[in-house]
């Protein structure tokens, strides 16, 4: 699977798409300045983040309607949203999750404002590693901030150890899962045009 990610995978242009869109944006947005004066800074630049890759199609195409799909976004913002789900694997893995949909999503953003051309199957080890370096940053960030603000962290090496396996795990299932979307999409490009409007690199 060498063919070239392409955009248009993960864009859409239209108004019910795109609202909806916005309006995940928006509650990104609140979530992020509410992060700030929790003094929880982690969560404030996840939400920072999810809400500018979300905007980035419309800042490339200058158009209000050019969005991501609303789904993939709102999977990438849930947690965020409302807050720590319930503490325990399943909380961590489904968090995990979000990261790995997020990861796609800079996949995206880097694209459109770069000269980034990734293939798919980059892609999804993308997903994978960012959604365990955000495990990481997010541990790292979570230390400093308990040391030195007093916000709260887990008191066990054995709960951190959990948080790092789920996230490993929500890595490689949410890596996978692209993985099928892309092959399943490569194959539709090869039966529309019988191959010839697949881009190779």
């Amino acid at each position: 699977m060498s063919q070239r990610l392409e955009e248009v995978w993960f864009l859409r242009d239209s108004r019910v798409n795109a609202v909806i869109t916005w309006t995940i944006v928006a509650a990104l947005v609140l979530v992020a300045v509410q992060a700030f004066f929790a003094v929880l800074f982690v969560r404030m630049a996840l939400a920072a983040v999810a809400a500018f890759v979300a905007v980035t199609p419309v800042l490339v195409s200058r158009s209000w309607t050019h969005t991501v799909p609303w789904p993939l976004l709102l999977v990438s913002a849930l947690p965020l949203a409302s807050g720590v789900l319930a503490p325990g694997f399943f909380g961590d893995f489904v968090t995990g999750l979000s990261i790995a949909a997020l990861g796609m999503l800079v996949v995206v953003a880097l694209q459109l404002t770069g000269s980034v051309q990734m293939t798919p199957g980059f892609a999804v080890v993308f997903v994978v590693l960012s959604t365990l370096a955000t495990a990481g940053f997010w541990a790292v960030g979570s230390a400093a901030s308990a040391r030195y603000l007093g916000t709260p962290f887990l008191e066990t090496n054995d709960e951190l150890m959990i948080v790092f396996t789920a996230a490993t795990l929500a890595g490689f299932v949410g890596g996978g899962l692209f993985w099928a979307y892309f092959r399943r999409r490569l194959a539709a490009n090869r039966e529309t045009v019988g191959g010839e409007g697949v881009v190779s690199q």
